[in-house]
């Protein structure tokens, strides 16, 4: 027989965490653009595969980092706190995955 509310409390954690693990990694991704530290994806060719990004394109999406880098009207300590903040969100996600690791494999808990 299944126990209903046992399910239910999984269901939700499950729900919840992930949400909780999806918004803080997003806003970690925030405050590093904040930050400047904009994250750009490198060119790259894979055998058999489309280029990702092409050189032309990477180079206007540089620019307009570069652009909006000019236009940020944040202090260094503030973009200094923002880089830090960004390190500490993806660093709680990380606790997280590793938590939910933890209480998912039996051996961990002996």
């Amino acid at each position: 027989m299944i126990d209903w509310a046992a399910f239910l409390v999984v269901a939700v954690a499950a729900l919840v965490s992930s949400a909780v693990v999806v918004s803080l990694y997003s806003l970690g991704l925030r405050l590093l653009t904040t930050a400047g530290r904009i994250p750009m994806v490198e060119p790259a060719e894979f055998t058999g595969a489309i280029t990702v990004l092409s050189p032309a394109r990477a180079a206007k999406d540089a620019k307009r980092a570069r652009k909006a880098l000019k236009a940020n009207p944040l202090t260094a300590d503030q973009k200094r706190l923002a880089l830090y903040a960004g390190y500490l969100c993806f660093a709680l996600c990380g606790l997280i995955v590793l938590y939910g690791v933890y209480l998912i494999v039996p051996a961990l808990h002996r």
